[in-house]
């Protein structure tokens, strides 16, 4: 709950910050507006950290920049066309930008760029009213002309004008109403959700960079599961990765099973959670959300009603992972994102074996190998997939999975076996058997391989002899 009083004494410490004093120092000499915006002020009453300087004013970008030299070491002018000028003040970066009343054309998301006169104006045109309040620096004056701190309040996000006008000026603010909503931990106004829900097609106009970028963003949150089901619930998800709502399969009276959406949001609350305790001072890990959001993505197209009541989803791990790929593709990824996650998908089941009967170290070698860099990951997805309510169930899967990584811990220690190869390479197995580079000799690396797997540490005499074995064999 925002405290008011605790609220503005912040805000006097935010204007009180040399950096903003610097600024607004300068402003003010020359008898220019200058305001603090945005998420600084919201974060500064809400008591949240922020690192963020960022400042509207009447003053037009070249006058901008003719006031911040003085005060800065560095000045960037890439936004200038959008009446933002960047720099590093006192060792800050901070960003100034002239007041703005921007059109919107309906077909793009780019706004034909218009400076404004007034900091009521500029503050109208933004996303939300908890973003559309400014402090006034050196004055220190509040200004909220749009019932952004009744909103703070009631931990509501709410347009500053009909949402209809504001998402049809930028569709992308419907995604930022999901982000927020997990970032702040608010509701969405109902009136702004109606709107999310008619307008959504229009996000087609949004580039698939500028919809990842916000989709990261929202999975970045500490708990990104209120912002997906905004986005589940308006259908707004429907129109980038309709994977997601498609987990909500029907049941009919005959075939049970567990709610496949519900169970992936809990996997991606459990799997965020293991990631803070195992990695309390990493950055949020991206691939693995999104690998605990998409793992069972291919249940749909794999599911089949048996008969007494079964519901089977074979090989739902291979085809997720494939769905996976193509959609996080689409949405322009990086192909080390992309390949970390579809991996994660393909192999989320593999552990589930381990419990049912003992594993062979040979079972346990294949694991860490198939997993390679992504075994930490696999650890966590693992574990967090467990949702059922049966303690006992629960406890014997947590029981084996420490078993497993505890026998992964031993074998390290003996066997190195994060970098497994066989004893011979390449070049030695074509020395031993007489061969030029081609498939034969990849066909008796990878016989090396398996046996290095199946037996552990052979020794190179051992190796060759088993080499000159299998090649006599097979002829």
């Amino acid at each position: 709950m925002l405290n008011m009083a605790e609220g503005l004494v912040r805000l006097e410490e935010l204007a009180a910050h040399p950096v903003v004093a610097a600024v607004a120092r300068a402003f003010a000499d020359a008898g220019r507006d200058l305001a603090i915006v945005g998420g600084p002020v919201r974060d500064a009453l809400l008591g949240r950290i922020t690192h963020d300087f960022d400042f509207t004013t009447d003053a037009r970008p070249d006058e901008i920049l003719a006031l911040i030299k003085p005060i800065s070491s560095v000045q960037w002018d890439v936004g200038r066309a959008f009446g933002t000028i960047g720099a590093r003040v006192k060792g800050e970066q901070v960003e100034i930008t002239t007041f703005r009343a921007d059109s919107y054309d309906g077909v793009t998301r780019k706004p034909t760029v218009e400076f404004g006169d007034t900091l009521d104006a500029d503050l109208s045109r933004r996303d939300f009213t908890v973003n559309a309040m400014a402090l006034r620096v050196p004055a220190r004056t509040l200004v909220d002309p749009t019932g952004g701190v009744e909103d703070l309040i009631a931990g509501r996000l709410r347009t500053p004008i009909d949402p209809a006008v504001s998402f049809g000026d930028d569709p992308l603010r419907m995604l930022r109403a999901a982000r927020f909503s997990s970032q702040l931990d608010f509701s969405v106004d109902p009136t702004t959700l109606d709107a999310i829900g008619d307008l959504r097609a229009s996000l087609s106009i949004v580039s698939p960079e500028r919809v990842q970028a916000e989709l990261v963003r929202l999975l970045q949150t500490d708990d990104p599961v209120r912002g997906i089901r905004v986005l589940v619930e308006t259908g707004l998800i429907e129109e980038f990765l309709p994977e997601v709502p498609a987990l909500r399969l029907e049941v009919d009276e005959h075939h049970h099973h567990k709610d496949v959406y519900e169970h992936s949001l809990t996997v991606l609350r459990q799997a965020i959670a293991l990631e803070k305790e195992r990695h309390p001072d990493a950055a949020p890990d991206v691939p693995l959300r999104l690998a605990a959001l998409l793992h069972d993505i291919g249940k749909p197209a794999t599911r089949r009603l048996e008969a007494g009541g079964g519901v089977t989803f074979h090989h739902h791990d291979v085809k997720g992972a494939r769905m996976a790929r193509k959609r996080l593709q689409a949405l322009r990824f990086d192909a080390a994102t992309t390949t970390v996650v579809s991996r994660l998908v393909e192999l989320h089941l593999r552990f589930f074996g381990y419990a049912e009967g003992a594993w062979t170290d040979a079972a346990v070698r294949r694991y860490v190998r198939d997993a390679g860099d992504e075994l930490e990951r696999l650890h966590i997805l693992t574990r967090a997939d467990v949702t059922t309510r049966n303690k006992r169930k629960a406890q014997r899967l947590a029981s084996a999975y420490d078993d497993i990584e505890a026998r992964i811990a031993s074998l390290r220690e003996q066997e190195e076996i994060d970098a497994i190869r066989p004893e011979l390479d390449g070049n030695r197995i074509q020395e031993v058997l007489g061969l030029t580079p081609g498939r034969e000799v990849g066909e008796a690396y990878r016989f090396l391989l398996d046996l290095r797997l199946d037996e552990g540490v052979l020794g190179e005499d051992e190796a060759e002899k088993r080499l000159r074995a299998w090649w006599a064999a097979r002829d």
